[in-house]
């Protein structure tokens, strides 16, 4: 065997692991639980936690936590060891069935959107059995659920979970009207890219900004960005490439399958992509991904910065979650066949995707609406806040073919030919790839690549898997009633083309043309900014859709609208608070003390040479003071608009008082502050400029 298949999955108790250290009877009964949801018996549950303990003994463990996701947006862990207090004086190694099963973190500390008062402090973690347990450090990890004493999900893994479920039960009954009886089980799978960029530490711990928010406030564009695309796709750099090798090393330790790493379009900007997986342990896997990304960084002198737009004018960094359904008979359900045209089946299923698209446009928004990434959604980089769907040529004219009855006469298969005898000749594509698509058909999955890298990608499955359920439910309700099944089919099938055509467009979703059409044309949703796409949360369609699969209950949505909300507003608030401390403290003394050395060499030049212009000292110091000026009453106006912020009534008028006027207030600023880093002499500077951050890996 190879170093890496030696190492593979080395820190997970996985199935592998499993059937080694446990009985037959045992191994079998767990199976069922994560397989076809039987309930878990305690005995079988004691059996795995003892096999479980001594199984990270031996890997040197000494402590077991209930690792969860609240909704922080990071991932949470309290640690326990397994020592229980022996008769003589000494101890045991420990870990029970009951341990395993469940914990009780204090509920009251995390976010909890009002489901909670601070003196109702009880919650628990439940040990989901789909995702397996690893070890971190000296830690044993379970994969657990966490919800209030009351049963409300306070995480974002119960959630899926029940999303998981949702998607599950509809698929099952249409495939079954497909007379596929031996199917037990649909799941979604995704394989999420992950975008960052690596900064030398040393240059990291003198921006105060990156540290507090991370990324930068201000900064001046260097003379060279990513005009000439040569860092995409280009030599990785010797220190990078170690990076990226420890890296994988750490990931395929824990079963994470890390395949693929290159540069981004950006300086300094990188990309690690998976083989793609279940959903929620593929959530699991880039929860942990971005983790340990940020710990391998530090070994190597450097900081991993994945906030979705660390820097202005140049790329900021999303994640491309490719998602697809599959049955647990291998059958990959978006998968369209040599003709899709003939294959019912996927038709039906596509077309699901499109209606649950089109009809829950704001939910999607929703799911990826952050501080940071509204900052990279609508800008040339990646997609506009409209959602769209990108089919290409072929399905689209499929589409077509089936809207207005007539046949389909496909599209002819091209090959390449490259005029080199020795280069292989192949087939093209019947479509091209469509990187502008918020929401894109690329094969046999869809890429929603509107997820900000620093997200967890709980938030737009959850929403994509519900949607798609009540899709897959209404075409249940309709066909399992149906006096003719392949007309009804048909009927459902144009009929969801003829509704939900204005959601497809192949064109270039950067174009500002673009927008104007979808929205006013095509009636599609702009919500450009968070406050403007949380609140729809709580749309009486919505509610009702996300409550009526058992996804969510109102109460649960009620206080993911205030959480998303308060988010979005102390981020927001920090960042200005930030600036106003940074314009303050270091960048209005450092132009102040820079024009007046500017000054005093102006003066002692003309004691020497009285009949010098001095051009060049004289217009740098009136502009280094017009900027300083500039900069000031932009201070003023952001401290007035942060005052108000403390007396709005809720997070929603905060929300849009930081849309309408705090974030202009902030821009201001930040424009006056660059110019006059500009003009400063690099001496000056008080802090690292673009060009060391983006050019200082080498």
């Amino acid at each position: 065997m190879s170093a890496v298949t030696e190492i593979f999955a080395s820190k997970v108790f996985d199935d592998r692991v499993m059937k080694s250290r446990l009985s037959a009877k045992v191994y079998n009964s767990l199976k069922n639980t994560i397989e076809i949801g039987e309930k878990l018996d305690i005995t079988v549950a004691n059996a795995v936690a003892e096999a479980m303990k001594e199984w990270a003994l031996e890997q040197g463990a000494t402590h077991y936590t209930h690792w969860f996701q609240p909704l922080t947006g990071i991932t949470a862990e309290k640690h326990d060891s397994f020592i229980s207090p022996s008769p003589d004086g000494r101890v045991i190694m420990d870990f029970s069935g009951k341990e395993l099963i469940k914990g009780e973190p204090d509920a009251s500390s995390f976010p909890s959107g009002g489901l909670r008062a601070t003196f109702e402090a009880r919650g628990y973690t439940a040990w989901d059995p789909t995702s397996y347990a690893f070890i971190k450090g000296k830690t044993l990890c379970i994969p657990t659920a966490f919800c209030s004493y009351g049963g409300e999900a306070l995480d974002k893994k119960t959630p899926l979970l029940r999303s998981m479920q949702a998607l599950n039960k509809q698929a099952l009954r249409i495939l079954k009207l497909f007379g596929n009886e031996n199917v037990r089980h649909v799941t979604t799978s995704v394989g999420p890219e992950q975008e960052y960029f690596l900064i030398p530490k040393e240059l990291y711990d003198k921006r105060k900004d990156l540290i507090y928010t991370g990324r930068t406030l201000f900064g001046a564009k260097p003379p060279k960005g990513q005009e000439l695309d040569d860092h995409y796709f280009g030599v990785i750099k010797p220190r990078v490439e170690a990076y990226m090798t420890d890296l994988n090393d750490e990931l395929w330790k824990l079963g994470i399958l890390a395949k693929t790493q290159h540069n981004e379009v950006a300086p300094a900007q990188h990309e690690l992509a998976p083989i793609y997986g279940t959903t929620n342990i593929a959530t699991d896997h880039n929860q942990l991904t971005m983790e340990i990304m940020k710990k391998v960084a530090q070994k190597h002198g450097l900081v991993c910065l994945l906030h979705e737009k660390p820097f202005d004018g140049v790329n900021g960094s999303g994640k491309h979650n490719n998602w697809s359904i599959s049955t647990d008979t291998g059958v990959n359900l978006l998968t369209p066949g040599e003709t899709p045209y003939e294959n019912a089946q996927f038709l039906l299923f596509l077309c699901a995707v499109i209606k649950a698209v089109d009809d829950y446009q704001d939910l999607l928004r929703i799911s990826v609406a952050t501080a940071g990434n509204d900052h990279r959604l609508g800008a040339n980089e990646a997609p506009p806040a409209v959602i769209s769907i990108f089919l290409g040529d072929e399905l689209e004219g499929i589409l077509e073919a089936i809207e207005s009855d007539k046949p389909y006469e496909g599209v002819e298969k091209t090959v390449m030919k490259l005029g080199v005898s020795v280069l292989p000749r192949f087939t093209r594509d019947t479509t091209d790839r469509n990187r502008t698509s918020p929401f894109a058909f690329t094969g046999n999955k869809f890429e929603f690549r509107m997820v900000g890298s620093a997200d967890s990608i709980a938030c737009a499955n959850i929403m994509l898997n519900s949607a798609v359920a009540e899709s897959l439910r209404i075409y249940a309700d309709r066909l399992e009633q149906a006096e003719n099944f392949e007309d009804k089919l048909h009927e459902m099938i144009k009929k969801t083309i003829t509704d939900h055509k204005r959601i497809i467009f192949n064109g270039n979703g950067y174009d500002d043309a673009w927008i104007k059409e979808a929205t006013e044309e095509r009636g599609l949703l702009n919500l450009r900014t968070t406050p403007d796409a949380i609140p729809h949360l709580m749309d009486e369609k919505n509610v009702k859709m996300l409550t009526l699969h058992k996804v969510f209950t109102e109460a649960e949505l009620r206080s993911r609208t205030e959480i998303t909300l308060e988010n979005y507003c102390k981020q927001v608030i920090i960042e200005a608070n930030t600036m106003e401390q940074l314009a303050r403290r270091d960048i209005l003394p450092a132009v102040g003390e820079y024009a007046a050395f500017v000054a005093r060499s102006a003066a002692e030049k003309k004691a020497v040479v009285p009949e010098l212009a001095l051009e060049y000292e004289t217009r740098t110091v009136k502009r280094l003071t017009e900027l300083s000026a500039d900069a000031y009453k932009a201070l003023d106006l952001l401290d007035s608009v942060l005052e108000k912020t403390k007396h709005t009534k809720d997070v929603i008028e905060t929300g849009y008082l930081i849309r309408d006027e705090l974030l202009g207030a902030m821009a201001a600023l930040r424009t006056a502050c660059d110019e006059a880093e500009t003009l400063t002499a690099a001496k000056f500077w008080p802090f690292p400029t673009y060009d060391e951050l983006l050019f200082g890996v080498r």
